[in-house]
Protein backbone atom coordinates (compact mmCIF):
# COMPACT_ATOMS: atom_id res chain seq x y z
CA UNK A 1 0.00 0.00 0.00
CA UNK A 2 3.46 2.16 -0.33
CA UNK A 3 3.97 2.90 -3.69
CA UNK A 4 2.17 6.22 -5.43
CA UNK A 5 2.23 7.36 -8.86
CA UNK A 6 2.37 10.84 -9.03
CA UNK A 7 1.56 12.18 -12.36
CA UNK A 8 2.89 15.45 -13.45
CA UNK A 9 6.06 14.94 -11.32
CA UNK A 10 8.68 17.26 -12.72
CA UNK A 11 6.29 20.11 -11.82
CA UNK A 12 6.30 22.42 -9.37
CA UNK A 13 3.81 21.43 -6.86
CA UNK A 14 4.44 17.39 -8.38
CA UNK A 15 8.15 17.84 -7.76
CA UNK A 16 7.70 19.29 -4.23
CA UNK A 17 5.22 16.22 -3.27
CA UNK A 18 7.10 13.40 -4.03
CA UNK A 19 9.94 15.05 -1.70
CA UNK A 20 7.03 15.08 0.97
CA UNK A 21 5.75 11.58 -0.12
CA UNK A 22 9.50 10.17 -0.03
CA UNK A 23 10.10 11.77 3.57
CA UNK A 24 6.88 10.21 4.90
CA UNK A 25 8.25 6.84 3.87
CA UNK A 26 6.27 6.08 0.36
CA UNK A 27 7.13 4.39 -2.84
CA UNK A 28 6.99 7.08 -5.52
CA UNK A 29 7.46 6.70 -9.22
CA UNK A 30 6.29 9.97 -11.49
CA UNK A 31 5.10 10.48 -15.29
CA UNK A 32 5.60 13.67 -16.83
CA UNK A 33 5.94 13.99 -20.64
CA UNK A 34 8.33 17.14 -19.72
CA UNK A 35 6.49 19.41 -22.55
CA UNK A 36 6.05 22.19 -19.73
CA UNK A 37 8.55 21.05 -17.09
CA UNK A 38 12.32 20.04 -17.06
CA UNK A 39 13.92 16.66 -16.57
CA UNK A 40 16.47 17.48 -14.50
CA UNK A 41 14.11 18.40 -11.47
CA UNK A 42 14.11 14.74 -10.10
CA UNK A 43 17.89 14.50 -10.16
CA UNK A 44 17.17 17.75 -6.99
CA UNK A 45 14.02 16.03 -5.64
CA UNK A 46 17.04 13.13 -5.14
CA UNK A 47 19.75 15.32 -3.64
CA UNK A 48 17.44 16.74 -1.29
CA UNK A 49 15.67 13.50 -0.33
CA UNK A 50 18.56 10.82 -1.22
CA UNK A 51 16.11 8.79 -2.37
CA UNK A 52 16.17 8.17 -6.45
CA UNK A 53 12.46 8.32 -8.08
CA UNK A 54 12.12 7.28 -11.64
CA UNK A 55 10.11 9.52 -14.49
CA UNK A 56 8.38 7.63 -17.12
CA UNK A 57 7.99 10.20 -19.66
CA UNK A 58 4.57 9.37 -20.85
CA UNK A 59 1.57 11.92 -22.19
CA UNK A 60 -1.20 10.66 -20.72
CA UNK A 61 -3.45 11.46 -23.77
CA UNK A 62 -1.48 8.48 -25.26
CA UNK A 63 -3.39 5.34 -23.67
CA UNK A 64 -1.61 2.55 -25.32
CA UNK A 65 1.71 3.95 -23.03
CA UNK A 66 -0.12 4.91 -20.40
CA UNK A 67 -1.65 1.15 -20.11
CA UNK A 68 1.99 -0.46 -20.74
CA UNK A 69 2.79 2.00 -18.11
CA UNK A 70 0.23 0.21 -15.29
CA UNK A 71 0.93 -3.16 -16.71
CA UNK A 72 4.48 -2.68 -15.54
CA UNK A 73 3.49 -1.43 -12.36
CA UNK A 74 1.13 -4.02 -10.58
CA UNK A 75 2.12 -2.62 -6.92
CA UNK A 76 0.76 0.97 -7.18
CA UNK A 77 -1.75 1.63 -4.28
CA UNK A 78 -2.82 5.46 -5.14
CA UNK A 79 -2.35 8.20 -7.77
CA UNK A 80 -2.09 11.90 -7.04
CA UNK A 81 -2.91 13.88 -10.54
CA UNK A 82 -1.43 16.97 -11.36
CA UNK A 83 -0.29 16.64 -14.86
CA UNK A 84 -2.63 19.72 -16.74
CA UNK A 85 -2.25 22.43 -18.58
CA UNK A 86 -2.08 25.44 -16.21
CA UNK A 87 -2.27 28.83 -17.94
CA UNK A 88 -4.98 30.71 -17.88
CA UNK A 89 -4.52 33.16 -20.01
CA UNK A 90 -3.19 30.64 -22.63
CA UNK A 91 -6.53 28.53 -22.02
CA UNK A 92 -8.36 31.34 -23.30
CA UNK A 93 -6.56 31.56 -26.28
CA UNK A 94 -6.24 27.74 -26.92
CA UNK A 95 -9.35 26.37 -25.35
CA UNK A 96 -9.40 23.31 -27.60
CA UNK A 97 -5.40 23.01 -26.77
CA UNK A 98 -6.80 22.86 -23.05
CA UNK A 99 -9.54 20.56 -23.11
CA UNK A 100 -7.91 18.25 -25.10
CA UNK A 101 -4.87 17.65 -22.93
CA UNK A 102 -6.51 17.93 -19.14
CA UNK A 103 -9.58 15.83 -19.63
CA UNK A 104 -8.68 13.02 -22.48
CA UNK A 105 -5.51 12.97 -20.28
CA UNK A 106 -7.65 12.56 -17.09
CA UNK A 107 -9.91 10.36 -18.55
CA UNK A 108 -7.29 8.07 -19.60
CA UNK A 109 -5.82 8.09 -16.35
CA UNK A 110 -9.59 7.48 -14.55
CA UNK A 111 -9.63 4.28 -17.16
CA UNK A 112 -6.51 2.75 -15.84
CA UNK A 113 -7.44 3.43 -12.56
CA UNK A 114 -10.74 1.02 -12.47
CA UNK A 115 -9.20 -1.32 -15.00
CA UNK A 116 -6.08 -1.91 -12.79
CA UNK A 117 -8.38 -1.50 -9.44
CA UNK A 118 -6.45 1.13 -8.03
CA UNK A 119 -8.37 2.41 -4.79
CA UNK A 120 -7.04 5.97 -3.86
CA UNK A 121 -7.15 8.90 -6.20
CA UNK A 122 -6.43 12.87 -5.24
CA UNK A 123 -6.66 15.51 -7.95
CA UNK A 124 -5.44 18.73 -8.62
CA UNK A 125 -8.08 21.16 -8.51
CA UNK A 126 -8.22 25.24 -7.93
CA UNK A 127 -10.07 27.85 -6.40
CA UNK A 128 -10.43 29.08 -10.16
CA UNK A 129 -13.86 26.56 -9.89
CA UNK A 130 -15.61 29.05 -7.54
CA UNK A 131 -15.30 32.15 -10.15
CA UNK A 132 -16.42 35.18 -8.72
CA UNK A 133 -17.27 33.95 -5.12
CA UNK A 134 -20.41 35.67 -3.64
CA UNK A 135 -18.82 35.61 -0.24
CA UNK A 136 -15.94 35.24 1.87
CA UNK A 137 -14.03 33.48 2.52
CA UNK A 138 -14.79 30.51 0.78
CA UNK A 139 -15.81 27.20 2.00
CA UNK A 140 -15.82 24.11 0.13
CA UNK A 141 -20.04 24.06 0.29
CA UNK A 142 -19.67 27.71 -1.44
CA UNK A 143 -21.26 27.39 -4.81
CA UNK A 144 -19.23 27.28 -7.79
CA UNK A 145 -19.76 29.51 -10.73
CA UNK A 146 -19.60 30.31 -14.12
CA UNK A 147 -15.53 29.67 -14.95
CA UNK A 148 -13.65 32.67 -16.14
CA UNK A 149 -11.48 30.54 -18.61
CA UNK A 150 -11.26 27.71 -20.50
CA UNK A 151 -8.78 26.66 -17.88
CA UNK A 152 -11.08 26.44 -15.06
CA UNK A 153 -13.82 25.25 -16.80
CA UNK A 154 -10.95 22.16 -17.18
CA UNK A 155 -11.22 21.54 -13.10
CA UNK A 156 -14.74 22.14 -12.74
CA UNK A 157 -15.32 19.35 -15.48
CA UNK A 158 -12.65 17.32 -14.07
CA UNK A 159 -14.02 17.43 -10.57
CA UNK A 160 -17.84 16.51 -12.16
CA UNK A 161 -16.15 13.59 -13.87
CA UNK A 162 -14.65 12.20 -10.76
CA UNK A 163 -18.11 12.62 -8.92
CA UNK A 164 -19.63 10.07 -11.68
CA UNK A 165 -16.72 7.74 -11.56
CA UNK A 166 -16.88 7.21 -7.93
CA UNK A 167 -20.79 6.23 -8.25
CA UNK A 168 -19.57 2.90 -10.18
CA UNK A 169 -16.27 2.22 -9.50
CA UNK A 170 -15.07 1.51 -5.81
CA UNK A 171 -12.01 3.94 -6.35
CA UNK A 172 -12.01 6.79 -3.50
CA UNK A 173 -11.22 10.23 -4.57
CA UNK A 174 -10.06 13.64 -3.10
CA UNK A 175 -10.12 16.78 -4.43
CA UNK A 176 -7.53 19.58 -3.59
CA UNK A 177 -8.43 23.06 -4.36
CA UNK A 178 -5.50 25.16 -4.44
CA UNK A 179 -5.13 29.00 -3.91
CA UNK A 180 -1.99 30.48 -4.68
CA UNK A 181 0.97 28.03 -4.26
CA UNK A 182 4.49 29.67 -4.13
CA UNK A 183 7.94 29.84 -3.03
CA UNK A 184 10.37 27.29 -3.39
CA UNK A 185 11.74 24.40 -1.20
CA UNK A 186 14.18 25.75 1.73
CA UNK A 187 16.95 23.70 0.67
CA UNK A 188 16.66 25.74 -2.88
CA UNK A 189 17.10 22.68 -4.72
CA UNK A 190 13.50 22.75 -6.39
CA UNK A 191 11.15 25.67 -6.74
CA UNK A 192 8.70 26.82 -9.79
CA UNK A 193 10.62 27.05 -13.06
CA UNK A 194 8.45 29.60 -15.97
CA UNK A 195 9.10 29.11 -19.62
CA UNK A 196 8.17 32.36 -20.70
CA UNK A 197 6.37 35.24 -19.27
CA UNK A 198 4.78 34.13 -16.00
CA UNK A 199 1.23 34.88 -15.29
CA UNK A 200 0.98 34.83 -11.34
CA UNK A 201 2.49 37.71 -9.06
CA UNK A 202 5.19 35.86 -7.18
CA UNK A 203 6.93 34.96 -9.80
CA UNK A 204 6.50 38.17 -11.79
CA UNK A 205 8.14 39.85 -8.56
CA UNK A 206 11.06 38.26 -8.18
CA UNK A 207 11.54 38.77 -11.89
CA UNK A 208 11.60 42.16 -11.76
CA UNK A 209 13.41 42.05 -8.69
CA UNK A 210 16.30 39.95 -10.47
CA UNK A 211 15.93 42.18 -14.02
CA UNK A 212 13.96 39.90 -15.92
CA UNK A 213 11.27 42.00 -16.19
CA UNK A 214 11.73 46.23 -16.30
CA UNK A 215 8.78 47.02 -14.07
CA UNK A 216 5.40 45.17 -12.12
CA UNK A 217 2.14 46.57 -13.42
CA UNK A 218 -0.36 46.25 -10.56
CA UNK A 219 -3.46 45.77 -12.51
CA UNK A 220 -6.11 47.98 -10.72
CA UNK A 221 -5.28 50.65 -7.87
CA UNK A 222 -9.28 51.42 -7.13
CA UNK A 223 -10.69 48.03 -5.79
CA UNK A 224 -13.16 48.12 -2.47
CA UNK A 225 -10.11 46.85 -0.56
CA UNK A 226 -7.71 48.21 2.20
CA UNK A 227 -5.41 49.31 -0.28
CA UNK A 228 -7.05 49.47 -3.50
CA UNK A 229 -5.51 46.55 -4.72
CA UNK A 230 -7.08 42.54 -4.94
CA UNK A 231 -6.78 40.25 -2.52
CA UNK A 232 -5.57 36.66 -3.28
CA UNK A 233 -4.88 33.82 -0.62
CA UNK A 234 -1.32 32.57 -1.06
CA UNK A 235 0.24 29.58 0.68
CA UNK A 236 3.82 28.01 0.57
CA UNK A 237 4.25 25.12 -1.72
CA UNK A 238 5.72 22.83 0.69
CA UNK A 239 2.30 23.46 2.86
CA UNK A 240 0.20 22.35 -0.23
CA UNK A 241 2.18 19.50 -1.41
CA UNK A 242 2.19 18.23 2.42
CA UNK A 243 -1.39 18.15 2.03
CA UNK A 244 -1.70 15.64 -0.46
CA UNK A 245 0.15 12.97 2.01
CA UNK A 246 -2.08 13.62 4.20
CA UNK A 247 -4.97 13.35 1.87
CA UNK A 248 -2.99 9.77 1.21
CA UNK A 249 -2.91 8.78 4.54
CA UNK A 250 -6.41 9.85 5.29
CA UNK A 251 -7.84 7.69 2.36
CA UNK A 252 -5.58 4.33 3.17
CA UNK A 253 -7.09 4.86 7.11
CA UNK A 254 -10.26 4.16 5.09
CA UNK A 255 -11.31 7.78 7.48
CA UNK A 256 -13.84 8.97 4.62
CA UNK A 257 -17.07 8.87 5.32
CA UNK A 258 -18.03 9.32 1.58
CA UNK A 259 -16.32 8.35 -1.89
CA UNK A 260 -15.75 11.88 -3.16
CA UNK A 261 -14.60 14.91 -0.92
CA UNK A 262 -13.31 18.18 -1.39
CA UNK A 263 -10.30 20.24 0.63
CA UNK A 264 -9.76 23.93 0.53
CA UNK A 265 -6.01 24.63 0.41
CA UNK A 266 -5.21 28.47 1.39
CA UNK A 267 -3.90 30.04 4.01
CA UNK A 268 -7.37 31.45 5.53
CA UNK A 269 -5.40 34.77 5.06
CA UNK A 270 -5.98 37.44 2.08
CA UNK A 271 -3.11 39.74 1.19
CA UNK A 272 -3.51 42.77 -0.91
CA UNK A 273 -1.24 43.27 -4.25
CA UNK A 274 0.45 45.96 -2.93
CA UNK A 275 0.79 43.63 0.94
CA UNK A 276 3.15 41.25 -1.29
CA UNK A 277 5.21 43.66 -2.87
CA UNK A 278 5.68 45.39 0.77
CA UNK A 279 6.54 41.65 2.09
CA UNK A 280 9.02 40.95 -0.27
CA UNK A 281 10.92 44.30 -0.03
CA UNK A 282 11.31 43.78 3.73
CA UNK A 283 12.52 40.36 3.13
CA UNK A 284 15.19 40.98 0.64
CA UNK A 285 15.72 44.51 1.12
CA UNK A 286 15.24 45.88 -1.75
CA UNK A 287 12.90 48.21 -3.62
CA UNK A 288 10.53 46.84 -6.59
CA UNK A 289 10.10 48.75 -9.92
CA UNK A 290 6.29 48.56 -10.21
CA UNK A 291 3.18 50.87 -10.56
CA UNK A 292 -0.33 51.21 -10.36
CA UNK A 293 -2.18 50.60 -14.08
CA UNK A 294 -5.20 49.86 -15.13
CA UNK A 295 -7.69 46.77 -13.93
CA UNK A 296 -6.90 43.69 -15.86
CA UNK A 297 -10.65 42.26 -17.80
CA UNK A 298 -11.35 39.01 -15.47
CA UNK A 299 -10.00 39.66 -12.25
CA UNK A 300 -12.45 39.52 -9.03
CA UNK A 301 -12.12 41.83 -6.46
CA UNK A 302 -11.04 39.16 -3.47
CA UNK A 303 -10.56 35.22 -3.02
CA UNK A 304 -9.23 33.59 0.16
CA UNK A 305 -10.02 30.66 1.88
CA UNK A 306 -11.45 28.85 4.92
CA UNK A 307 -8.96 25.85 5.20
CA UNK A 308 -10.72 24.57 8.73
CA UNK A 309 -11.58 21.37 7.12
CA UNK A 310 -8.60 20.54 5.42
CA UNK A 311 -7.19 21.18 9.27
CA UNK A 312 -9.63 19.32 11.24
CA UNK A 313 -10.26 16.32 9.24
CA UNK A 314 -6.68 16.05 7.24
CA UNK A 315 -5.05 16.71 9.84
CA UNK A 316 -3.01 19.56 7.94
CA UNK A 317 -0.65 21.73 9.30
CA UNK A 318 0.60 25.32 7.75
CA UNK A 319 4.61 25.67 8.43
CA UNK A 320 5.42 28.63 5.89
CA UNK A 321 4.36 32.49 6.36
CA UNK A 322 4.64 34.75 4.25
CA UNK A 323 7.82 36.03 4.83
CA UNK A 324 8.75 32.21 4.31
CA UNK A 325 7.12 32.65 0.99
CA UNK A 326 9.43 35.67 0.07
CA UNK A 327 12.39 33.84 1.36
CA UNK A 328 12.48 31.26 -0.71
CA UNK A 329 11.15 32.32 -3.69
CA UNK A 330 13.81 35.20 -3.77
CA UNK A 331 16.67 32.56 -3.47
CA UNK A 332 15.37 30.18 -5.74
CA UNK A 333 14.98 33.15 -8.58
CA UNK A 334 18.53 33.87 -7.70
CA UNK A 335 19.49 30.52 -8.14
CA UNK A 336 18.00 30.55 -11.50
CA UNK A 337 19.52 33.42 -12.69
CA UNK A 338 22.95 31.43 -11.65
CA UNK A 339 22.22 28.70 -13.55
CA UNK A 340 20.56 29.51 -16.39
CA UNK A 341 20.79 33.10 -16.73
Amino acid sequence: MNKILVTGGCGYIGSHTIVELQQSGFEVVSIDDNSSSEPWIMERVQQITGIPCTNHAINLCDMPALRAFFEAQPDISGVIHFAAFKSVGESSKEPLKYFHNNLLGQMNLMRCVQDFKIPHFVFSSSCTVYGNPEQLPVTEESPMQEPESPYGRTKVIGEAMLRDFVKVVPAQVIALRYFNPVGAHPSNHIGEYILGVPSYLLPYITQTAIGKRKKLTVFGGDYPTRDGTCIRDYIHVCDVARAHVNAIQYLQRGAAPQAFEVFNLGSGLGQTVLEMIASFEKVTALRLNYEVGDRRAGDVVAVYANNRKAREVLGWELKFDLDAMMATSWAWEQRLAREHG
